[in-house]
């Protein structure tokens, strides 16, 4: 997400909170265009890891896509829909992984 220059990534530790995924990552994109470069690359680069992409919601012009990967989730918002949405808020018992910790 840093190669396409999305906002605000935080990373959610999920791990004994809920099945739904162990990861959430959330990003902001300024624009529709970012927010396909965005998507674009992450899941270039999640295949190129071994991760399959099983759903994505939402489309490009949209407010707000997930990409489902299975055990890590990526919310990208724009910067209007992260704010009403506040994931971080609602998830507030997870614990943050620095993304220096990511490989």
């Amino acid at each position: 997400m840093d190669e396409v220059k999305a906002e605000d990534i935080v990373i959610l530790d999920l791990q004994g909170l809920t099945l739904i995924a162990d990861y959430f990552v959330l990003g902001t994109a300024r624009s529709d265009t970012q927010m396909r470069a965005i998507c674009e690359q992450l899941e270039e680069r999640a295949a190129e890891h071994g991760y399959r992409l099983l759903h994505r919601e939402g489309e490009y012009h949209a407010r707000w896509v997930l990409l489902d990967l299975g055990d890590v989730v990526v919310h990208l918002f724009h910067p209007e829909a992260r704010a009403y949405y506040d994931l971080e808020q609602l998830w507030a018992d997870a614990g943050r992984v620095e993304r220096s910790q990511v490989a």
